[in-house]
């Protein structure tokens, strides 16, 4: 897959933890806190994206050189898809 689609699986959502005051990730019996990177990678997501456009958002948002925010982008979304919160799909 050279350009897959970026999407949180069925039962895995965005949350704000108003008690902690930090985003979480909900999934199946896990939460994971983020930080502002974390959030910010997610929030931009959405419900689904091709990977190359979501790392141009990123890039734009935050004037970051593309190829800086592409690394880290694909080893964070790397770390959720082995635990299983997120998906990649062809189409």
């Amino acid at each position: 897959m050279s350009d897959p689609v970026v999407r949180m699986p069925r039962g895995v959502r965005l949350h704000d933890d108003r008690v902690r005051g930090l985003p979480v990730l909900l999934g199946p019996e896990r939460a994971l806190m983020l930080d502002e990177i974390g959030q910010a990678i997610l929030s931009e997501l959405g419900t689904g994206m091709r990977l190359s456009v979501l790392i141009d958002r990123l890039a734009k948002r935050y004037a970051a050189p593309r190829d800086e925010i592409a690394d880290d982008v694909r080893e964070f979304l790397d770390n959720l898809q082995v635990q299983r919160l997120l998906d990649y799909a062809d189409a």
